[in-house]
């Protein structure tokens, strides 16, 4: 096996900086699209045979250094009792948003290596298939309870930070009922056979440092806590958090993930020693 990527997860020396995109799989690929017109996103997600082949189309293609499974943030909201659905121009969207204490008491935590058996499946068909390491993943709390709350993907996230303001326990106990959720089915993906797991959270940059720490640190750092016994590396990823890489950092994971406005050397400095960092290219690059 190409081992390249876990190695500098550990931060041992490789022979080249590894290559994977967290978007492998995807519209730009002919294969993907023409997969895509018969079978719906959750159709895809749910069918573990679809979910190795869209894994397998770029990795075929561009002999990356790693793979990333196929699937979706959003696939642990359903058993909660948040059901979402795709729609066509608009991305997922939430059918009854979360937005009360009523609804945060009506959710329930679930065993994911049922509810979540077609993901977990599709990492076993494919640790069978690959020569490179396989990353899973799922959604960060703040990132999962956003696009439960807002209902779908929203630029101000004005309803989910109205929560976090004007109803702050009823916050919290949202968020660390998903970050029990989320540390409970990423170590069911490594028992899968994931051999790296990344927690995305796409959105965290929308919040400042001081509401970090007060809102979402204590239930990251439970998320990762969950997953000290997993020895596998552990990715924090986020989108415009060039002012929180070092609050992240203290929150969890053995490698940092640096978004691309952050210059590499700056972004690894934030973070600190004894954390990888992982980046950062522009993907308007890629044009």
């Amino acid at each position: 096996m190409n081992e390249r990527f876990l190695k500098a997860c550990r931060r041992e020396a490789v022979d080249r900086t590894p290559v994977w995109f967290m978007r492998q799989a995807g519209r730009y690929m002919a294969e993907y699209r023409a997969l895509r017109e018969k079978h719906s996103m959750l159709e895809v997600c749910r069918t573990p045979e679809l979910a190795v082949e869209v894994t397998l189309q770029p990795i075929r293609a561009f002999d990356f250094d790693a793979a990333i499974l196929f699937s979706d943030l959003l696939v642990p909201l359903a058993p909660m009792g948040i059901p979402f659905d795709f729609h066509k121009g608009e991305g997922p969207v939430v059918e009854k948003p979360v937005r009360t204490a009523g609804d945060v008491a009506a959710l329930r935590a679930f065993e994911p290596r049922e509810e979540l058996s077609y993901s977990l499946e599709a990492i076993r068909l494919l640790r069978r298939e690959l020569k490179v390491p396989l990353i899973g993943f799922a959604g960060a709390p703040f990132t999962l309870a956003s696009y439960a709350i807002e209902g779908g993907h929203s630029n101000h996230f004005a309803k989910t930070k109205g929560l976090m303001y004007g109803e702050p326990a009823t916050w919290h106990r949202f968020a660390a009922l998903l970050a029990d959720v989320v540390a409970d089915y990423l170590r069911a993906q490594v028992e899968a056979g994931a051999q790296a797991v990344q927690v995305f959270d796409s959105w965290i940059g929308a919040l400042d440092e001081a509401d970090y720490r007060e809102f979402v640190f204590p239930h990251v750092r439970r998320l990762f806590d969950g997953l000290a016994s997993l020895d596998v590396p552990k990715i924090h990823f986020g989108t415009g958090t060039g002012h929180l890489l070092a609050v992240q950092r203290e929150a969890g994971g053995t490698v940092i993930g640096v978004d691309w406005p952050t210059p590499l050397d700056e972004g690894w400095a934030r973070a600190g020693d004894g954390v990888a960092v992982q980046g950062n290219l522009d993907p308007t690059l890629l044009f």
